[in-house]
């Protein structure tokens, strides 16, 4: 089918389905393949479930005036996106990097979202199927949509820019994430750079931290509109950043107190702001957005447990972000403090030296009770009498049971899989 007459079916529906468990009534469902299915077989169901079409790419499953056949289901949901943002022409902010992307994606839509109509990757659905899941959420009254780019190998950025063709791209670091994919630091710092050669090569605008010098010298060659903390000749400058623990910035004689943790948040918001004011919003209103924006989903979250309180980041973690929670925890001045820090996966056979990077950064703060969970954190176990090592998440369990913890400021952090969240139902 031509591209043009799916567009015009896409059209007559209200959303679009890839799970049967969530099908939307009216919806167009697209019929993917995983690992371990294909949805060509859902077809009959997700039609009983009330999706209007749907895509499939396997003709047994053909019924007819509801499917409509394609070579590639996948790839008919990527270049529909792309079909449609050229339609729409809607300005999209394109963003990617190691750490804080989501947080930074979520900052920026609450400053934009004061003044226009902003549609923004859900979640982290920001890989091959969440960007183009997220361009067809755009609408005709879409005035800016803000794009979350995922990536663990290099020319995925590269990829995921030909779908989206952002207008605006912010990386937020080049961090120790995804080594095993990537194939170390370097190949990082060229996977992410992606998103710069796209912006470079159709003239559009990098959002950049001058503070980084390797992002600045990454962008010597593209236009740009740059934030600071160091330097005044730039287009925001951000007079003053501090963090005890909640982070809260100055700009323009403007005080902004966020409800996020750690200087290494304050990127994220300096972003945020550097974006808005490219948009022209007052800095009163962008004061506002980012003050009433609360963390979410195991980011960053300052939880109160009985006697505990407790700096939740379960959400994810690699080395840099893990090192960067780390120090500005130490920094933190309050009594009892007790750190829980999950294995960091996809690090390849890097894994056990980072691993050991980050008890080298606690083994002399005997201040601080250290809890390290998982395998490859076990693996480097050494004695301190102020760190425990446990193989596993039932060990930590036991260990937290026996040794209620009282009166404590916690850090817990994580990879997802180590679901270190779960903490919160012992203490």
């Amino acid at each position: 089918m031509k591209m043009k007459n799916l567009y015009i079916k896409f059209l007559e529906c209200s959303a679009v389905s890839t799970d049967t468990r969530k099908i939307e009534q009216n919806s167009i469902f697209f019929a993917l393949k995983g690992d371990n299915f294909d949805a060509n077989s859902f077809t009959k169901e997700a039609l009983e479930k009330g999706a209007k079409y749907v895509v499939i790419d396997n003709p047994k499953y053909h019924i007819k005036e509801k499917t409509i056949l394609v070579d590639n289901v996948l790839i008919t949901l990527q270049e529909l996106a792309n079909y449609h943002r050229r339609i729409l022409k809607t300005p999209i902010v394109g963003l990617t990097g190691s750490n804080g992307k989501t947080t930074t994606k979520e900052l920026i839509n609450a400053v934009l979202s004061t003044k226009f109509n902003t549609v923004a990757t859900i979640g982290n659905l920001n890989n091959h199927i969440g960007v183009p899941l997220t361009l067809l959420r755009f609408n005709e009254e879409t005035e800016i949509g803000i794009v979350e780019m995922g990536a663990n190998h290099q020319k995925e950025i590269e990829f995921l820019c030909q779908i989206a063709e952002p207008n605006f791209g912010y990386i937020t670091n080049f961090g120790k994430a995804h080594l095993e994919g990537f194939g170390g630091v370097e190949g990082i710092i060229k996977g992410k750079s992606e998103l710069y050669n796209y912006l470079k090569e159709n003239n559009q605008i990098a959002i950049v931290n001058l503070d980084d010098s390797l992002q600045e010298k990454k962008t010597e060659n593209i236009k740009r509109f740059t934030f600071s903390n160091t330097n005044i000749n730039t287009n925001v400058y951000i007079k003053s950043i501090e963090a005890n623990p909640m982070v809260k910035v100055e700009f323009n004689n403007t005080n902004i107190s966020s409800n996020l943790i750690g200087t290494y948040n304050a990127n994220n918001i300096n972003a945020a702001i550097t974006i808005a004011k490219y948009f022209k919003i007052e800095d009163s209103i962008i004061k506002s957005a980012i003050e009433n924006y609360i963390p979410t989903n195991n980011r960053s979250q300052l939880i109160d447990k009985n006697s505990n309180k407790i700096i939740l980041d379960a959400y994810n973690a690699n080395p840099s972000s893990m090192a960067a929670a780390i120090t500005n925890f130490i920094q933190i001045d309050k009594p009892s403090k007790v750190v829980i820090l999950g294995d960091m996966f996809e690090l390849g056979h890097e894994s056990l030296t980072e691993h050991r990077s980050i008890i080298n950064l606690l083994k002399n703060e005997e201040n601080i009770t250290s809890h390290f969970v998982g395998k490859d954190f076990y693996s480097n176990k050494e004695n301190y009498s102020h760190i425990h090592f446990h193989q596993n998440f039932e060990e930590l369990s036991n260990y937290l049971k026996e040794n209620n913890l009282k009166n404590s400021f916690l850090l817990i952090k994580g990879s997802r899989g180590m679901a270190l969240e779960r903490v919160l139902e012992i203490i």
